[in-house]
């Protein structure tokens, strides 16, 4: 047995051993609003409903940024007529694709990595094929889905240096891993080789999913009201921001605020359940601030804006032609551009983008986005974008142009998969 094999042996005998410990676990998440109780079953591999007949392909992707790359290439699937079952492993992502997901693929919580829940998994669901977004690489689920002799891949495969430099700490445990992977489909040469310096066989390097996914959608009556109610105040948005981020924003408000007194600052919370505390915060610098969970309409004046809600970037990305993209001014890693960009918004982020740096740097070479490193940045860049229209409207053409251009990895990928869509399992009855 190498080194690599007798770790995940290892690892395998100690995760078995955590389910009797796993209904205290997801007990404890359900209270802090992690787990959907009405559905938890689904993570200890417990479907909640049939496997439908005819041939399945399974995707799992970790959450939302995940699970909304991978639309595009599920409605690649359907009109194929494969049957859909997308795995994800959190309460948004799942209460986001009930709207997004098309007729004939639903929606399952990934089990827990514990071999129990993912042999009950794959005993009903029973997939021809497995898809994993990213770098998604659940040991049991990986050496299971191997051992039923399932095609597994890696697709839209993305690894930072930071994780490869880890994972070569391992490099018998995760070259066993890789080995089980019948082949990667990378989003950058970057990543494939980061893969196939690990052992991963069969990589190539389709592009990025991401750039093929449709424009975010919204309620054309509800963007009409929103319109009607904002005018022609300047407006901007602050997106998918976490905790630091808010406070820069609100902080860039009150500078403007005294050249733009009608100034309308929209901040989207990553996660919406932070709204409340950031109202707080910013009612205690002195600012106007109104809740959209509390259905709190927008002030006249200038004000803050809170959209605490979930499903809703498509609304707001249209009523603002200048987007913050947050998770950039904090060591995240950034969050993804294109969605505003595919709505005709000139975007602007802090320095810590690794996890998008292909996209970012696309954006940055071509006009369509900024780099602001911190209040005075941000501020001083909102102002002359304010102040000069033609600029945020060529910044925006720029932005739109640019991730037009790097779309089509959705059709090579189903190139790719091809063989093995035609190699499944008969219809099942």
């Amino acid at each position: 047995m190498t080194g690599g094999s007798a770790l995940l042996t290892l690892y395998r005998g100690a995760t078995a051993g955590l389910a009797v410990f796993a209904p205290l676990l997801l007990k404890r998440r359900e209270r802090q609003g992690k787990e959907d109780a009405l559905r938890i079953g689904e993570r200890s591999g417990l479907a909640s409903r049939p496997r439908p007949p005819g041939q399945l392909v399974w995707l799992h992707g970790a959450s939302v940024g995940e699970a909304i790359a991978l639309l595009p290439l599920i409605d690649a699937l359907r009109a194929r007529n494969m049957q859909i079952v997308l795995t994800t492993g959190t309460v948004t992502s799942a209460g986001l694709m009930r709207t997004r997901l098309p007729q004939g693929a639903f929606h399952q919580f990934m089990p827990l990595d514990v071999p129990q829940f993912v042999r009950r998994f794959l005993d009903h669901w029973q997939p021809d094929l497995a898809l994993f977004a990213e770098s998604e690489l659940w040991p049991n689920f990986v050496m299971e889905t191997a051992r039923r002799e399932i095609p597994l891949a890696l697709v839209n495969a993305r690894l930072s240096e930071r994780s490869s430099r880890r994972w070569k700490k391992l490099p018998a445990t995760i070259g066993a891993l890789l080995g089980r992977i019948d082949f990667t489909l990378a989003q950058t040469q970057e990543d494939a080789s980061r893969f196939t310096g690990l052992g991963a066989k069969n990589v190539s390097v389709p592009g990025n999913l991401k750039y093929d996914v449709p424009a975010l959608p919204c309620d054309p009556l509800v963007l009409s009201g929103l319109k009607s109610r904002i005018g022609a105040r300047p407006v901007w948005v602050a997106a998918s921001t976490h905790e630091g981020e808010e406070e820069i924003a609100t902080a860039a408000h009150a500078r403007l605020a005294q050249r733009w007194p009608n100034l309308l600052t929209i901040i989207v919370p990553r996660h919406p359940e932070r709204g409340a505390g950031i109202a707080a915060m910013a009612a205690a610098q002195g600012l106007a601030v109104h809740l959209r969970s509390r259905q709190e309409d927008i002030a006249d004046d200038g004000s803050i804006y809170v959209a605490d809600t979930i499903g809703e970037l498509g609304l707001f990305y249209r009523v603002a032609n200048i987007v913050f993209v947050g998770r950039s001014l904090v060591l995240y890693g950034g969050q993804n551009p294109i969605e505003p960009a595919k709505l005709g918004a000139a975007i602007l982020h802090g320095p810590h983008v690794a996890n998008f740096a292909d996209v970012y740097r696309d954006l940055d070479s071509t006009g369509g986005a900024i780099e602001v490193a911190g209040i005075d940045a941000l501020g001083n860049t909102l102002a002359e974008l304010f102040s000069d229209t033609a600029r945020t409207r060529a910044m925006a053409r720029a932005a739109s142009e640019t991730v037009e251009q790097m779309g089509g990895a959705t059709g090579k990928i189903m190139q790719a998969i091809e063989p093995y869509l035609t190699r499944a399992l008969p219809e099942r009855d």
